[in-house]
């Protein structure tokens, strides 16, 4: 077995890895907070119908969720996956289940995250809200200047222990047949009889989440100037 022919294609599979966490954290974060607002909204259908839709999301298996996914265009559209791969203009099945996973993996978090934020905007005292009102703040304004920057400090730590999993989670996406470091593994586990290979993707998922943790230490030691 050429060693370093093996690290080069977990280095290539560990790439997908990184393109499916990216990407995952780009559009869910934005989905949680967007989820969060209307979780609180004051119109009770919309609160409602959020809250069970973060509920049933969060309440059943993220693998199961990306399976659902590749039969929605057959199943709601009535459209084959090959010809929804071509509607798309993607040039390969392989992208077409790149972007399944992903979507599945977006909306998953995105109420993971929705729960979080709603949970660090509510911890922040009426108080502050008052204040904001009294010397003539929009709500906007209150939120942008006084309340976002305490929200991030509140939901830092929580935030970093889901992005962390997420980082594992990603190995998931080997199901829909996506060739990322884990699916890579297994194929050279399978060509060469041996289990090195999974012994060495462990090392790439060890150091990414060892980097992601003091990238968090050093966030949150920088946020600590918005403790109230």
């Amino acid at each position: 077995m050429d060693f370093w022919g093996m690290i080069y294609d977990l280095c290539i599979g560990f790439g997908v890895t990184l393109k499916l966490f990216a990407l995952t954290l780009v559009f869910s974060i934005p989905l949680g907070f967007i989820l969060a607002f209307m979780s609180m909204s004051k119109i009770k259908p919309i609160s409602l119908i959020t809250k069970l839709f973060i509920w049933v999301i969060r309440g059943t298996p993220l693998l199961l969720q990306c399976l659902i996914v590749t039969f929605v265009p057959s199943m709601l559209f009535g459209i084959p996956n090959k010809d929804f791969k071509e509607f798309l203009g993607l040039e390969t099945m392989a992208d077409l289940q790149f972007m399944f996973v992903l979507f599945a993996f977006v909306v998953n978090y995105a109420c993971y995250f929705s729960v979080i934020i709603e949970g660090g905007i509510k911890n922040i005292s009426v108080g502050q809200h008052e204040a904001g009102k009294v010397l003539g703040m929009t709500k906007w304004q209150i939120f942008r200047h006084v309340v976002l920057m305490q929200v991030v400090r509140k939901i830092t730590a929580p935030m970093s222990n889901e992005i962390i999993t997420l980082v594992k989670d990603t190995a998931l996406a080997r199901a829909l047949s996506v060739i990322e470091i884990i699916a890579v593994a297994f194929e050279k586990v399978n060509k060469y009889a041996v289990l090195s290979p999974l012994l060495y993707s462990c090392l790439f998922y060890l150091a990414f989440s060892g980097l992601l943790t003091l990238v968090f230490y050093y966030v949150e030691k920088k946020l600590s100037y918005y403790s109230v």
